[in-house]
């Protein structure tokens, strides 16, 4: 099956919105208020038709809903939004977004409806600091949303909203800013980076796309990641473009990797790490996701 290229946005129109009750936002920036503290997640997302397929990554990802306790929102930063800026959907019914082509109907037909939180878009924007944040009412939940978290939460029912990556900024600026949002986890609210750790799209093995088969420069790559991992060697991760050959293969464009820096910036001193979907596809592509807490 081809793969036709995903529709990036170009920009985003940021508005001002009505002002939000403070006591909408005590629930998510009172330092009086806590909830037991969330897990963190990143979650490798891949062909868009996992979100309809059963296979062995859905059946982790269902699972992981299961086991962890319910949030109270839930916060994704997705590969697919990148934006010229720092925004978050502000919304209150953000719309399903199908942002590929070349799939079958059935794909184009799914929809989730889970409810958007403008209050902790607003949280969100006031726990940053190092730069601006606005507030969005064009995009909703593109498919690095939405063909996981349905998965996770099946019934829609937990309030969502994305943040998006700034295109303009290195890693190192993208790890920083996942930092300001740490407070979040302790009021309930599950943060999620989904991409992909190995993501060369132009060097796809079709002919492998639903087998656990990865070129050898793939599995180096994902291999030597998750020893940095392991070894919270967070900074060599930040510093991805030093790190050779395997690397720069395996992460051509950094849209499907910075994920993984916004969830690993998360981490608190002494917090486990959980690998699993840990397997190659295509070739050229991994599922390894991880879960932090």
């Amino acid at each position: 099956m081809n793969r036709k290229q995903f529709i990036i946005a170009a920009s985003a129109i940021p508005f001002a919105g009505a002002a939000m009750p403070l006591h909408k936002l005590n629930r998510f920036l009172s330092e009086d208020e806590s909830t037991a503290k969330m897990p963190v997640l990143f979650l490798g997302h891949g062909n868009p038709m996992n979100a309809i397929e059963e296979n062995e990554f859905v059946t982790s990802f269902r699972k992981l809903g299961q086991e962890i306790a319910k949030p109270t929102a839930i916060l994704v930063i997705s590969a697919h939004w990148e934006t010229r800026g720092t925004l978050v959907t502000a919304m209150d019914n953000p719309p399903t977004i199908h942002d590929f082509g070349g799939f079958p109907q059935a794909l184009f037909d799914v929809q989730y409806p889970a409810p958007g939180s403008p209050e902790l878009a607003k949280a969100t924007q006031q726990l940053i600091t190092q730069t601006e944040v606005h507030l969005d009412d064009k995009w909703g939940l593109d498919h690095g949303s939405w063909s996981v978290v349905k998965h996770l939460y099946p019934n829609a029912d937990v309030p969502i909203i994305q943040m998006s990556i700034d295109y303009t900024q290195p890693a190192s600026y993208h790890y920083a800013l996942a930092q300001e949002l740490s407070r979040l986890r302790h009021k309930g609210v599950l943060i999620i980076g989904s991409g992909n750790m190995v993501h060369n799209l132009r060097m796809v093995s079709w002919q492998h796309l639903n087998t656990t088969y990865g070129f050898d420069w793939a599995l180096e790559a994902n291999t030597k990641m998750k020893e940095f991992i392991a070894d919270g060697n967070h900074q060599a991760l930040i510093n991805f473009r030093q790190q050779g050959k395997e690397f720069d293969l395996a992460i051509p464009t950094p849209e499907h990797y910075l994920p993984l820096l916004y969830s690993l910036a998360l981490q608190e001193k002494n917090e486990a790490i959980e690998i699993f979907n840990d397997s190659p596809v295509g070739g050229s592509l991994t599922m390894t996701s991880i879960k932090i807490g």
